[in-house]
């Protein structure tokens, strides 16, 4: 029982490492304009060696971009709580109960990854209206976020399963 719990916790903390760097990493954007360097963009900044904010990040107009934004940190929030929760209800739950806050919490945090990562795909082209960044591809922040659905929403799943046992 100790090595599911061990796994448990471990395939949750990989989990929310993967949320931390999807969120603060600027890698969703990748553009290699040939003789230049390097453009990453992600949710806030567009950076090569300078980093400027996202054109019109704060207008009505990228409404979705502040959805995207919301709902990653929300989901990472909502991940590190779920841990807390779970290490909670490891101590104060009786024997045989299930985890199901936990559960609830990290199943969650996987609907908001999944709409973030979703919303951004289905928006690519409004992010980029300048010409240059057009071109790109995702990048892995990007990448790690869609990674980060899965395994949240298995994490998410096991607690469902697991009880309670000495």
């Amino acid at each position: 029982m100790l090595i599911i719990l061990a796994f448990i916790i471990l395939f949750h903390v990989a989990a929310a490492i993967l949320l931390f760097v999807a969120t603060i990493h600027n890698a969703w954007w990748l553009v290699a304009p040939p003789g230049r360097e390097l453009i990453y963009t992600d949710l806030w900044y567009t950076c090569n060696s300078t980093c400027a904010p996202v054109m019109n990040s704060h207008t009505v107009e990228a409404a979705y971009l502040q959805a995207i934004q919301a709902t990653m940190i929300l989901a990472t929030i909502l991940c590190c709580v779920s841990f807390f929760v779970f290490i909670l209800q490891l101590f104060r739950l009786q024997q045989g109960e299930r985890f199901i806050f936990t559960a609830i919490i990290q199943l969650l945090a996987s609907l908001c990854v999944m709409i973030a990562a979703s919303i951004y795909t289905a928006q690519k082209d409004s992010f980029h209206k300048q010409v240059g960044l057009k071109e790109g591809s995702y990048g892995s922040s990007y990448v790690l976020a869609w990674i980060s659905f899965p395994m949240t929403l298995i994490s998410g799943l096991m607690y469902l399963v697991l009880r309670k046992r000495k």
